[in-house]
């Protein structure tokens, strides 16, 4: 007997009764989530149709993809093609046709071949277009600027490292792009007084301005200061700008807005320029100073007037103990500080700072050698409202010290204890910031399984943890990890020499890993690879260098699962390009290094070069230069991508103890 046809209601698609604005709801809440939103689009066609309505945002790898792009997804608002190595006019040309009413942010910051012409269309055509980034386009000229200049509603424009574009050519852009409110200069070394003066005088909307190592001099100073708006000035790495360019009769013209001011890496202001500079704004809340003149008395002093400052970054700077104190006493709203690499910390000095800045939250000091227990005490008990804590290398804080700060400092979301003499009594106290996002303790030689279980078990939020070289963690340790933060998303291992496959199951667990570092994990084969490769699907990152047993068997299940992956070191491994070959499926792939492989030959190389068509970089030996048909590698390039030829011998690997000991030498 035939079976009845089901009625037309038992038919009826349930969700068909929800109206566009309530799918349109759940994407939204879908927005961080990209593998359940490609889920929710292949339900069904009406769904897979709400969901390209829906789109607002694009990434693409490669511009050939752009006319099937456009033609799915009409509505597209942000555009970023910096993973296009090569976008032409004619790309260029399609996205001004098919977005010309919707387009409000493009990004080109990484991509070439573009020129004036394709500018020309989007400046003409998308007259909507609030923010445009054309960073480290190195081959445009004033032309292709002029051609921006068409995009009359710019808002933002970045320009960074465009060094053939001169005065006239940011002339044009002056001119044409009066509602500018920020705009990115730096590196653009072809740009001096005139150009900087003239967008200073045009675009008086300007609340951000980015001068960083133009060969500008205090002829454009009057015009900048002028600006009413202005909020952030960054002016590192000025040379021409000293003491004598900053008059009294200068600064009283306006600037009163300033709240952030960079004058990183300007050695010809001294502390009689930086009073100068501070006196425009009583509300500057951040202060960069990084690699300029000795942090003194004298200088301090010119911050006395700033009673908003909340943030002073003064790496690479000489300090005294002086001028440490008096920053504790004069900048009493302080929530950041950046000592990095300073010379001429001490603990009297420190311990005196922090004990009168009880609200810092973000506190540096890598590399302050000086430093031993005292401090870290003081800062312990002073400031136990830390989010962050950077001191990479204090080689002089006995263990017991991070006991305390484990104890004190439960508001901790970044720690960085790299280089350090932290132990497992230590990483047990640390264990009770809860809210640990970032651990980063490579290079730690006395923290062992024991230490990572503690963090395991409760730093259920950590993302990124960095092992590098810590060699008395084993699979134990990370199996603690792997069970205890399954939001873990970057791992370093590196050179932890006694970690095997079962590890690397164990991390198969965390589905959100995208960056793995494994490089010298000599026990680590292909079947912990593969566990990897199957059940973390986004992962982006693979570093397997000196990972000796992994072969070809490792890089089929990457091939099939890890269409996420972007970039992989094979250096030392023993892939061949059989191995190499099969990664060309992977789509997303745009750079590889490729040193000491034993396996590989010309010809497979040549293969997988060609068959790989979305690379930007490749690391080679210099040895196989020569063994590669010229054209072949003019082709590649033309497709976008760059070669590195490196001539680096092979390099065994020396004991962790011995390695240290040479990295101290160097340091010294």
């Amino acid at each position: 007997m035939k079976r009845q046809k089901r009625s037309d209601s038992q038919n009826d698609n349930p969700f068909q009764v929800l109206t566009e604005e309530l799918i349109f709801l759940i994407l939204d809440f879908l927005e961080t989530a990209p593998l359940d939103k490609k889920s929710f689009a292949l339900t069904c066609k009406a769904f897979y149709a709400a969901e390209a309505r829906h789109r607002r945002a694009l990434r693409p790898l490669r511009a050939e993809h752009l006319p099937a792009l456009a033609a799915r997804y009409p509505s597209v608002t942000d555009l970023d093609l910096s993973l296009c190595p090569r976008v032409g006019d004619g790309a260029l040309a399609l996205v001004a046709g098919a977005y010309g009413e919707t387009l409000r942010r493009l990004d080109l910051s990484r991509s070439r071949w573009f020129t004036g012409n394709g500018l020309l269309n989007v400046g003409a055509r998308c007259g909507n277009l609030v923010e445009l980034d054309l960073s480290n386009a190195t081959e445009l000229r004033d032309a292709g600027v002029a051609a921006v200049a068409r995009a009359k509603n710019l808002r933002k424009l970045w320009l960074a490292r465009c060094k053939l574009v001169t005065d006239m050519g940011i002339g044009c852009i002056a001119v044409g792009c009066r509602k500018l409110r920020l705009i990115c200069l730096k590196w653009c070394v072809g740009i001096g007084d005139l150009g900087v003066d003239l967008v200073a005088i045009k675009c008086k909307e300007l609340t951000s301005l980015n001068l960083s190592y133009l060969p500008i001099t205090e002829k454009c100073l009057p015009s900048i200061f002028k600006l009413q708006l202005l909020e952030d000035l960054v002016l590192e790495g000025c040379f021409g700008i000293d003491d004598g360019s900053l008059g009294v009769d200068l600064l009283k013209q306006g600037c009163k807005t300033l709240k952030k001011l960079d004058i990183s890496g300007c050695q010809n202001i001294s502390h009689t320029g930086l009073s100068k500079l501070t006196s425009i704004s009583g509300g500057l809340e951040k202060l960069i100073l990084a690699d300029g003149s000795p942090v003194t008395l004298d200088l301090v002093d010119g911050l006395n007037k700033l009673s908003m400052l909340q943030s002073i970054v003064l790496d690479g700077c000489p300090v005294t103990s002086e001028g440490l104190r008096a920053i504790g006493s004069l900048c009493i709203s302080l929530r950041e500080l950046s000592l990095s690499k300073c010379l001429g910390v001490t603990d009297e000095a420190l311990s005196l700072l922090v004990s009168k800045q009880k609200d810092l939250r973000k506190l540096d000091i890598t590399c302050c050698r000086k430093i031993t227990d005292v401090s870290i005490a003081s800062i312990a008990n002073s400031c136990t409202g830390l989010t962050s804590l950077k001191m990479e290398s204090c080689t002089l804080v006995p263990q017991e010290a991070f006991v305390l700060v484990g104890q004190k400092c439960h508001y901790l979301e970044e720690l960085d204890l790299t280089d350090n003499e932290i132990d497992d009594e230590g990483l047990m106290s640390l264990s009770s910031c809860s809210k640990l996002s970032s651990l980063k303790i490579g290079i730690c030689l006395n923290i062992t399984d024991r230490g990572l279980t503690y963090v395991g078990m409760f730093c259920s939020k950590l993302k990124e943890l960095d092992l590098y070289r810590s060699t008395g963690v084993t699979d134990v340790g990370i199996s603690a990890i792997a069970g205890g933060c399954p939001g873990l998303e970057i791992l370093n291992t590196s050179y932890c020499t006694s970690i095997t496959d079962k590890a690397l199951i164990s991390l198969s667990k965390c589905s959100k890993l995208k960056t793995l570092e494994i490089r010298g994990c000599i026990l680590v084969t292909s079947i912990g690879l593969a566990a990897i490769a199957m059940n973390c699907r986004q992962l982006s990152r693979l570093d397997i260098k000196k990972c000796y047993e992994i072969d070809d068997s490792g890089m089929i299940p990457l091939a099939h699962f890890s269409q996420n992956l972007r970039q992989i070191n094979l250096s030392y491994s023993s892939v061949t390009d059989v191995g190499l070959l099969s990664l060309a499926s992977i789509s997303c792939l745009q750079s590889f290094t490729m040193l000491h492989l034993q396996g590989l030959v010309p010809g497979g190389l040549a293969a997988a070069l060609l068959a790989c068509g979305g690379l930007t970089k490749v690391k080679l030996h210099l040895s196989l230069r020569s063994l590669l048909p010229e054209l072949l590698i003019r082709h590649v390039e033309a497709r976008g991508c760059v070669f590195e030829w490196r001539d680096k011998e092979f390099q065994a690997e020396l004991d962790p103890k011995c390695w240290k000991l040479q990295l101290e030498d160097v340091m010294q």
